[in-house]
């Protein structure tokens, strides 16, 4: 229920729009002050402060583009929400960009309203840094599931830091959040620490690998789909935006989405309405979209490979994440999370890796970021003796230089084995880290890595199944054929 005491302005020319957002507010229990103008508008502003402040884009005095700035420039606590014409996508980005916290298109559904004005209202009136996207956050201000997801993002180094503060700033609004960094990087971790420090933290958190979806699938799983809609439809079945309803919807790997589902995916972002297949009427969706992408989508965009329009409506506010190999000083902190995690799956000790070897770490380029160097501590555990760990000389070369045979020394082979509790456990974490060293060794292509290994094309594809390893979005699969097998 929304504060009795939550104060909220509206702004609108047409007296029985106003009306009707005054009533509706009213009815929720808001005090309710309204104003017909900029000028109207700037006398109650001067007079108090409020919770939320509504206004049309179109004033007789002015645009309320500018009620928008001014509350952003001078600090205020107010969260605006703006009201623009229907279609008009450009005005609700740009209104974004000035630090509007969420918009509406007319003609204004009620129930939408409804929830948008009470998420804005919700708690106390926004911090004037996270309204202006100013002075990083503090970690005390987020709650415990916040605080958890940004310490999943392990480093202290300064563009990591920064990171974590970019996260809390965007965190508090409803602009649309475009991720971009290399493979590897941790971008998902990003955005659901995006979704944990906002408000909309106990909504659903619905995360998309667009590159993994059939084509012909794309519209059904995104939008839904009704009874009857098709052959085996027998029942109504919920697409990714209702999934997402009242939380965040995560669009990994955007840049792989097909041109004809880009444009459908545009429409329903800008009016937040989707049709789901079968449907004759539209449904209203409340999500906010973060996405993320490893490719330059502004040279995807040059190529035609990527529609402008929608590209311009997901980066209202990007976050770049630094590669690996531009924060080195966090490999410490970071190889000791990893390996604490590795552990835990492993149900064993944590061991220690030799400061050495770190600092022959630190060496690497690394090009497949804290995924790579996950895959290579995997490897040293699976290898080592269970205490101190030593990276193997052929790990810590470069890839094209790296030993063929990724096995133990012969000074190794004379250390007495060490005998498992769970023998098919302790091949299989074997198999797996020398398969990932075979598959970095090639770029993850699945024809070279078996040839190298001396099996099939299809027992390679049967051994990746089986002992789950996730390969890369863009891995090279090479002769996809079975010939070989």
């Amino acid at each position: 229920m929304p504060d009795k005491s939550a104060r909220i302005l509206v702004v609108d020319d047409e007296p029985d729009l106003r009306a009707l957002y005054e009533l509706t507010l009213l009815r929720e229990g808001y005090l309710v002050d309204t104003a017909q103008d900029l000028a109207q508008a700037r006398a109650f502003l001067g007079a108090q402060h409020y919770e939320v402040v509504i206004t049309d884009m179109r004033l007789p005095d002015g645009s309320g583009m500018a009620l928008i700035t001014e509350i952003k420039s001078q600090h205020r606590p107010e969260r605006s929400v703006v009201i623009t014409a229907y279609g008009s996508a450009q005005n609700a980005v740009e209104a974004l960009k000035s630090g509007a916290f969420d918009y509406l298109t007319k003609p204004v559904d009620l129930k939408q309203f409804r929830h948008v004005i009470a998420t804005a209202a919700h708690g106390s009136p926004a911090a004037p840094e996270a309204a202006g996207f100013g002075k990083a956050m503090t970690p005390t201000s987020t709650s415990a599931l916040g605080q958890r997801a940004l310490a999943k993002l392990v480093g202290r180094s300064e563009c990591m830091q920064n990171t974590k503060e970019r996260i809390l700033k965007v965190a508090a609004s409803m602009a649309p959040v475009m991720i971009t960094g290399e493979s590897g990087t941790g971008k998902e971790l990003v955005a659901y620490a995006i979704h944990a420090n906002s408000h909309r933290a106990k909504g659903p958190w619905v995360a998309v690998n667009c590159g993994a979806i059939p084509e012909n699938l794309l519209e059904a799983e995104f939008f839904g789909v009704k009874k009857g809609a098709f052959t085996g439809a027998q029942q109504d079945r919920e697409g990714f935006f209702q999934a997402a309803r009242g939380g965040t919807l995560f669009l990994d790997e955007i840049g792989d989405l097909p041109l004809a589902m880009q444009s459908k995916l545009l429409r329903a972002i800008q009016e937040r309405r989707i049709r789901p297949l079968g449907s004759t009427v539209e449904d209203p969706v409340d999500v906010r979209i973060v996405s993320a992408t490893h490719k330059n989508l502004a040279q995807e965009v040059l190529e035609s490979r990527f529609r402008q329009d929608l590209f311009y409506r997901l980066n209202v506010i990007d976050l770049v994440i630094a590669p690996l190999r531009e924060r080195k000083e966090d490999l410490p902190e970071l190889c000791a999370a990893l390996l604490a995690h590795i552990a835990e799956e492993s149900a064993i000790p944590v061991p220690d890796l030799a400061p050495a070897a770190i600092a022959q770490l630190a060496q690497l380029p690394l090009p497949g970021n804290v995924r790579e160097l996950e895959n290579l501590l995997y490897r040293a555990v699976a290898l080592g003796d269970g205490q101190r760990l030593q990276l193997e000389a052929g790990a810590l070369l470069p890839h094209h230089t790296a030993r063929a045979n990724p096995l133990p020394t012969a000074v190794e082979t004379t250390r007495a084995p060490l005998v498992p509790d769970d023998l098919q456990e302790h091949l299989d974490t074997l198999e797996r880290a020398i398969l990932l060293q075979v598959l970095q060794d090639t770029n993850f292509n699945r024809t070279a890595a078996a040839a190298r290994l001396g099996i099939s094309l299809r027992q390679m594809r049967y051994r990746i199944t089986r002992l789950q390893i996730d390969l890369p979005v863009n891995a090279e699969s090479g002769d996809d054929s079975d010939t070989h097998a």
